[in-house]
């Protein structure tokens, strides 16, 4: 990127970012048994998703995880994404069920909270339509899609909504910029700067830091306890490292079972490059394999947390 002069995301605008993401050609992931294309009713109107069923899945009481992409809270679509949710869902054995939520500049806080909490209330009422246990549903994202699943699992805790079994939060953005060393080391990274963590949280959370809440920054959270078991995973080359290690910390110290990955070598979005970066295959392998013994756990034990 730097050798061939591309700017920061920041500087070329939410068009050139948007159009960049959807132009990078991946080859298409595993076959799936059935892939189910429909909208739910939300509330800001409709939400498009797409519900991947493995081969390997059963055909009732299978487990679910309902997944919001990453891309900054501004770009990121289904299609996108299609490869990433294939690999997870034939990795964890698990019925995906990706979320198109709204993006920001047009759609500020909270529209895609709200999205991603009304879809994975959707999937938990209509799992037996779709051969799901609604005892056996999780969330997850990767960047600004961890934060998503973040901000569920909270708001599922706090409202006593959806009872969820885990939570996969993969390099989440649970903060707005912070003065921390991996920060410092990586801020100028050509794949995710500084400058860019700043416009995106301003875009979608607005300009003051002060009005933040814990649904759009879950860091803000002051208490972490009686939350699904996680997942979490960063990546050594990553700027918001430091953040997403110190919120696994802070998970850990109360009491949720977590577990914390960090991949040397990977920057951040690296999860979605497993077509051409070994160690990437290797880590959503490892990611599934950890996800798919929760699912299992579960329905072995009935409910394990």
């Amino acid at each position: 990127m730097r050798d061939n002069a591309v700017p920061p995301m920041h500087l070329s605008g939410v068009h050139s970012a948007r159009a960049k993401l959807e132009s990078i050609q991946r080859p298409p992931g595993p076959d799936m048994n059935s892939v189910d294309r429909l909208t739910i009713d939300g509330p800001h109107g409709s939400i498009p998703i797409r519900i991947y069923r493995p081969h390997c899945a059963p055909a009732t009481d299978a487990p679910a995880l309902v997944w919001f992409h990453g891309g900054g809270m501004i770009m990121g679509t289904l299609d996108s994404f299609d490869r990433m949710a294939r690999e997870i869902s034939a990795g964890t054995g698990a019925v995906v069920v990706n979320v198109d939520y709204r993006l920001a500049p047009e759609f500020t806080f909270p529209v895609a909270n709200d999205e991603a909490y009304a879809a994975t209330e959707w999937v938990v009422a209509h799992a037996k339509n779709w051969g799901v246990s609604a005892s056996r549903v999780a969330v997850g994202g990767d960047s600004a899609g961890g934060g998503l699943a973040a901000a569920t699992s909270l708001r599922a805790r706090n409202t006593a909504g959806p009872h969820l079994v885990q939570q996969i939060l993969v390099y989440p953005g649970v903060e707005r910029r912070q003065d921390r060393p991996s920060m410092r080391q990586f801020g100028d990274s050509p794949l995710l700067s500084a400058g860019d963590i700043d416009w995106m949280k301003a875009l979608y959370l607005g300009d003051d830091p002060a009005a933040d809440d814990e649904y759009g920054t879950p860091a803000k959270a002051s208490d972490l306890s009686g939350l699904p078991p996680a997942i979490v995973v960063s990546a050594h080359g990553d700027p918001i490292r430091d953040g997403v290690e110190e919120y696994g910390r802070r998970l850990q110290d109360a009491h949720v079972p977590t577990a914390m990955i960090r991949y040397p070598g990977l920057a951040h979005g690296f999860l979605m490059h497993t077509a051409t970066v070994p160690r990437a295959r290797v880590a959503m392998a490892e990611i599934c394999a950890l996800a798919s013994a929760r699912f299992a756990a579960t329905e072995v034990c009935g409910g394990l947390t």
